[in-house]
């Protein structure tokens, strides 16, 4: 069972390489994935060694499961791949321009990078519509102030993921642009009602990725005290089951926000955390960047499983559903391209130029020419 339960966790990394604990933990429990941030990427030779290593990892897991090597890459204030990768500009940018075929090649050239080295789910788009000029966390990450812009974009970009071979991430649900608290040191509370999320809008782009097979969620961890009055988003059994899954009739995985931020962190005991996301709904718990914590989470999940918190019909349905999930999206293809190949895609000149266009706002040359 424990390997069962390791599919549920996607985790960090300390550094550039991969310690003998940390091959030691992913293999023995089956650990579905991994997320990289800078501290785990210092040149390319460096992170296409590491992605080859992690992928060769599933000859040695129980079930031999394709290994999900994911990053945040947004474009802007997000953006964990340096120099010679391209420098993309923020998503602000792409809506400024409210062009679907930019949104499009955006989206396909950040990952045709990505998929070079390796790297095969890209916690990203960010569908929350910014609402609240106050709000420092998401700001130019959002694509626009104007409800049908985000939802007309995003659509676009998750299919420039989807053909680049990365699995996109919608994020943050319900959305995040109206808060004014930023989750990673404290928690947003919200006074609004889901009519007001209606009217609002902030739910539109969300339906309208998943129509364009966008199979992965992140939760916020925001409360709507007059949704759910006693948990978060990412906790809320109302929000995951009710809402995402009963209202919006959302058929792919949910993942949670980190679960070490503060939002939750502050409120909740470490240990009643991976528990309750579970119990709400939540198909994949992510750990970026306390090392002890998946360790620490995965005893309370196999506690909580034998004293009946947690059904075991529902994580035999989880497990099942990560590795369709995982044949679907992966298959047998996860190993990065030849370094020469590899090098070759993250240094051609059509992807620093466009780049540069959609930066500048000069993108008349790339509006002719859709790559769709």
């Amino acid at each position: 069972m424990i390997e069962k339960v390791g599919q549920h966790f996607i985790i960090g990394l300390r550094g550039p390489t991969l310690l003998p604990d940390e091959r030691d933990f992913l293999i023995k429990y089956n650990i579905g994935g991994v997320i990289l941030f800078d501290r785990n990427l210092q040149s390319p030779e460096q992170i296409h060694a590491l992605c080859t290593e992690l992928h060769s990892l599933r000859q040695e897991t129980k079930d031999h499961a394709p290994l999900i090597v994911s990053i945040d890459m947004e474009g802007g204030r997000v953006h964990r791949l340096k120099s010679p990768f391209t420098k993309w500009p923020a998503l602000k940018h792409i809506g400024d321009v409210n062009s679907s075929s930019l949104a499009f090649r955006f989206a396909l050239h950040m990952g045709e990078e990505m998929r070079a080295f390796g790297i095969n789910l890209d916690f990203a788009p960010c569908v929350d519509i910014f609402s609240n000029p106050k709000n420092v966390l998401i700001g130019d990450r959002s694509l626009s102030t104007d409800p049908e812009i985000v939802t007309h974009l995003a659509s676009a970009i998750v299919r420039g993921y989807l053909k680049a071979g990365v699995i996109p991430c919608a994020k943050h649900f319900p959305g995040h642009g109206a808060t004014e608290i930023d989750s990673h040191f404290d928690l947003p509370v919200s006074e609004e009602t889901l009519m007001d999320l209606d009217k609002s809008q902030s739910l539109e782009p969300f339906k309208k990725v998943f129509k364009s097979r966008c199979d992965l969620v992140m939760t916020a961890h925001i409360k709507y005290e007059k949704i759910d009055a006693k948990w978060p988003v990412t906790l809320s059994p109302t929000f995951l089951k009710q809402i995402l899954r009963d209202v919006l009739r959302y058929r792919g995985l949910i993942i949670t926000d980190d679960l070490d931020m503060k939002a939750l962190a502050k409120y909740y005991p470490k240990e009643q955390i991976p528990v309750q996301a579970l119990v709400a709904g939540a198909n994949i718990l992510l750990y970026c960047n306390d090392f002890n914590s998946p360790g620490k989470a995965m005893n309370a999940v196999a506690r909580a499983i034998k004293e009946k918190v947690i059904p075991i019909e529902q994580i035999e349905k989880n497990y099942s559903e990560i590795l369709s999930f995982k044949k679907k999206h992966i298959g047998d293809s996860q190993m990065p391209y030849p370094l020469e190949k590899a090098m070759d895609i993250i240094k051609r000149q059509e992807h620093k130029e466009f780049a540069e266009a959609v930066a500048s706002g000069q993108v008349q040359k790339f509006l002719q020419d859709s790559p769709e």
